[in-house]
């Protein structure tokens, strides 16, 4: 007699039935390993963009459905590696791998295939190409750029996280998939030795996915004082000094790993250990008189909402600190390394907390508060007076601008009406640029080149055209994620050229005007449109070679522009 399944292997199972019938996927298997690598890496806060272009896909995959590298807690794209000059104090270099089985129990076979793929693609002396008949292509170029990189850190101080995360439908773990899981451990502590290398396989069954599907989105900070703070104004607004222990605390999860989410709108990263970090590390590791808060500038939160819990205490909904990434890196750090300091801690830091009115008020009080030193102007492009007036353009017509990562993901909306930055980024280069390739290679090159974004995002751009590339963008996503014809890998290489191609063919043109692209009638290109020009892309890419260096050259766009004009 089969064993009857529980209630949270029940729901979960409806669940999946549920949102996959909402959902661009092209099957639930796909759909179910979306949601397994998401709630795996729930406390990276990535956007579904970010989570999906980690999933390997079908066959060759090595017991890996999602494979994710972070360089202090900050996701290695494809651009990282080469652009990565100095490494901060504390580094960390971890690595997430995901299975997901939507099946009824754990199964040894799938550790197995982790220590095997592990042990032929982790160990150094094996060239990573030489296993190109056995993995993946987007799996070895995975473990290419661990390799890459930890030669790159070799004579820095870097923690070495390997987590390799199972989640199944499961109720129980049987002892031997658990001392297989063991085993793996063994093997990678064998393969980077030392203290330094931290290694741990994580189970998530039914029950505990159940539990991260229904955590709320809210987030809500009782933050202790150290004394009575001074409310400003009429709005919900406050001063107050926080012990550094309490500070720490806020800042730091249950793990103690830095909650790196509060800090999404802060437009300066970490800046590593130069004069202006070793300095507040001197005052923090000093045992001078003069409290932390009169030689430090102090932390600037804005919130959703605030109020007294008690005289001594803040109760502040969903903050975002907007200034001082510095100071609470560098406090992090400090008491990260030295946790016995923790509660004889005396010192205070200073805190800003402001309810903003509105979003303008919100993006002025982040451009504000960051303009005590120089910054790059990519990184305030965000707060640009355009990209308010997209996102208050797309919400009116049923699309979310996603200026502040995961805002729109964290209210519930749909990901296939939210768009982000990166995305409309590279639909308005791979149209009106001509350079799907770039597009794909370079995916944030059209924010950190100022030719390039002075040309698109310009004032005098009329609001339907940003609208209408984004449309057509998710248009084309959506039947390209759905479609059973194309693996993972093929998906993320061909979407920008089918997006070019679609336009290129309606329009009779290699060249994609504004004007032309504004007076269309979106409502023609349809599936059957789409179909057409996935075929011409997908048949000269295979053709080509059909991978990521293919997707990423010259050569693929060339062929398209001769195949459509000659049609």
């Amino acid at each position: 007699m089969a064993k009857s399944m529980t209630n949270d292997q029940l729901l979960i199972r409806e669940y999946v039935k549920q949102q996959f019938s909402t959902q661009q996927f092209a099957d639930e298997s796909t759909y179910f390993e979306f949601l397994a690598a998401s709630q795996a890496l729930r406390e990276c806060d990535l956007s579904d963009e970010e989570v999906e272009a980690g999933l390997t896909g079908n066959g060759g995959d090595g017991g890996c459905d999602g494979i994710y590298l972070f360089f202090n807690d900050v996701l290695v794209g494809e651009e990282f590696i080469e652009n990565l000059t100095e490494i901060p104090r504390g580094a960390t270099l971890q690595m997430y791998v995901v299975q997901a089985k939507n099946e009824l129990g754990f199964r040894e076979d799938a550790i197995m295939k982790w220590k095997t793929i592990s042990e032929n693609l982790l160990q150094f002396d094996n060239q990573i190409d030489s296993f190109s008949e056995r993995y993946a292509e987007k799996v070895l170029n995975f473990f290419q750029n661990f390799k890459d990189l930890r030669i790159k850190l070799l004579t820095s101080k870097v923690k070495l996280i390997f987590k390799y995360v199972y989640v199944a439908v499961a109720n129980e773990l049987h002892p031997n998939v658990q001392a297989q899981a063991d085993e793996l451990c063994d093997k990678i502590h064998k393969l980077f030795p030392g203290t330094m290398t931290t290694v741990s396989v994580d189970f998530i069954n039914a029950s505990k996915l159940m539990q991260y599907i229904n955590t709320q989105a809210t987030q809500q900070f009782n933050v202790p004082l150290a004394d009575n703070p001074i409310s400003i104004g009429e709005n919900k607004d406050y001063v107050a000094l926080v012990n550094l222990g309490d500070y720490y605390r806020f800042i730091a999860d249950e793990q103690n790993k830095l909650r790196k989410y509060i800090f999404e709108s802060n437009v300066r990263d970490y800046q590593g250990h130069n004069s202006v970090n070793k300095e507040i590390e001197s005052t923090l590791i000093s045992s001078m008189p003069e409290d932390f808060w009169w030689l430090n500038n102090g932390v600037t939160i804005v919130a959703e909402d605030v109020s007294q819990a008690t005289s001594k205490q803040l109760l502040i909904i969903n903050p975002e600190i907007v200034n001082g990434l510095q100071t609470s890196n560098e406090i992090f750090l400090h008491f990260s390394e030295n946790p016995e300091l923790l509660e004889q801690e005396k010192r205070n830091i200073l805190l800003r907390i402001i309810v903003p009115n509105d979003e303008n008020s919100r993006d002025r009080i982040i451009l504000a508060t960051n303009s005590q030193t120089t910054i790059p102007a990519v990184a305030l492009r965000s707060t640009d007076p355009i990209h308010r007036q997209i996102e208050m353009y797309f919400k009116s017509r049923g699309l979310y601008y996603d200026r502040r990562k995961n805002y729109y993901k964290n209210q519930g909306k749909k990901a296939s009406e939210i768009v982000s930055i990166a995305f409309l980024g590279q639909c308005l280069m791979s149209l009106f640029l001509g350079k799907p390739n770039y597009a794909r290679a370079r995916p944030s090159t059209l924010l950190s080149n100022d030719a390039y974004y002075k040309q698109l995002y310009v004032d005098n751009t009329d609001l339907e055209v940003f609208y209408r590339s984004a449309k057509l963008g998710k248009r084309v996503e959506r039947y390209i994620k759905s479609s059973n014809v194309y693996d993972q890998a093929t998906k993320s290489d061909i979407l920008f050229y089918v997006v070019y191609s679609v336009m290129a063919l309606e329009l009779k043109s290699m060249i994609i005007s504004e004007t032309e692209f504004k007076a269309m009638d979106m409502d023609k290109i349809d599936d059957d449109k789409i179909d057409v020009a996935a075929k011409i892309v997908f048949e000269l890419y295979k053709e080509l070679g059909g991978n990521n260096k293919v997707a990423k050259g010259s050569d693929l766009l060339e062929r398209i522009q001769e195949k459509i004009g000659e049609m």
